[in-house]
């Protein structure tokens, strides 16, 4: 037997800035046949994560970049349709890389079994997802923050951005925010508990930050790189710590220059590392733990903007370099 499955493939490669006719949605069959140790898996939300503009646009990244007429790799969250793996019944609930698509299958071991402790489905694609992980990870491995230290973190409103303030906020640290626009910059003060916002939209940026931070810079989480980035470092205080997670306002502009002010890593001894979450995997256990139970116990805030239907998939992802999503950005179908 078979089932009708609908996918969203990537036709092309964008230039600049990313489109929807980048993708198409087609109509597929799907043999329900399975393999031992397999499971059939109908995703009922799709992630929508930045990283995925990188593998779009087929350049060196990461990763392999996305293979052109294939479905748009991603996490997905959804529930069990049929299994040959003993460890996964019909009806568990459970997290894959399944990609941009209505039904996948995969081995048993590539998904992970989720909503034992009552969270909605989205939340295991946000925080207690891969952007949770990277905000765990990204702060205590890296970051190392020491209480009473000042934290800034850039794109605050978002899926990762929100959490790293909050358990930097958790750990004592006093918490700066970069945000775009007076709203987002109220969530993440009003909401998320960071002592001050930064509005990047505003006009004086650098003039903005050493208000916010008048000690200086601690530690730096970044996820956006360029005009941002530049107005942070020379806020750097002796043997702060940059931890470079993404650069998003240079994924549609590849030839934007390297922001200036380098010479201070220099002279006060900052430490600068570039961090892949993929490179970890053996933490993610732990963060993966603390992270739900957080989340349960309410001591972490989390913020979802969802979008309706399959084949908004593709309109969805520019959303994240627009500035038009708050939190984590998913697709629901």
């Amino acid at each position: 037997m078979s089932l009708q499955n609908r996918q969203v493939l990537l036709v092309r490669r964008p230039e600049g800035t990313l489109r929807k006719d980048s993708f198409t949605v087609v109509t597929t069959e799907l043999s329900e046949e399975l393999a031992p140790g397999e499971i059939l898996v109908r995703n009922r939300f799709l992630s929508v994560d930045p990283y995925q503009r990188l593998l779009a646009g087929g350049g060196d990244t990461f990763t392999q970049p996305a293979p052109l007429g294939a479905p748009m790799p991603g996490w997905a969250a959804g529930e069990v349709m049929a299994s040959r793996d003993p460890k996964l019944s019909v009806g568990d609930k459970v997290v894959s890389y399944l990609g941009w698509q209505l039904f996948g299958i995969c081995r048993g071991e590539q998904a992970r079994k989720v909503g034992l402790r009552g969270l909605p489905l989205p939340a295991y694609l946000g925080v207690a997802g891969m952007p949770g992980v990277t905000a765990y990870l990204g702060t205590f491995d890296i970051g190392r923050p020491k209480a009473g230290e000042t934290v800034v973190v850039s794109a605050a409103a978002g899926a990762v951005g929100g959490i790293v303030g909050q358990l930097a906020r958790m750990h004592g640290c006093r918490v700066v925010g970069i945000a775009g626009g007076p709203a987002k910059c109220r969530h993440v003060v009003e909401d998320l508990g960071f002592a001050a916002a930064a509005d990047y939209k505003a006009g004086d940026l650098p003039g903005d930050l050493r208000k916010s931070a008048p000690e200086g810079i601690d530690v730096y989480f970044d996820s956006v790189g360029g005009a941002v980035l530049e107005a942070v470092l020379p806020l750097l205080n002796p043997f702060a710590r940059i931890v470079l997670c993404g650069h998003i306002s240079t994924y549609d502009r590849p030839e934007s220059p390297i922001p200036s002010g380098w010479e201070f890593l220099l002279s006060r001894r900052v430490r600068l590392e570039g961090f892949i979450v993929g490179d970890r995997l053996d933490r993610w256990p732990e963060a993966l733990g603390r992270l739900e139970r957080w989340a349960v116990e309410g001591k972490l805030r989390y913020e979802e903007t969802i979008v309706e239907g399959l084949e908004n998939a593709p309109g969805a992802l520019p959303q994240l370099f627009q500035g038009k999503s708050l939190g984590k950005l998913v697709v629901a179908i």
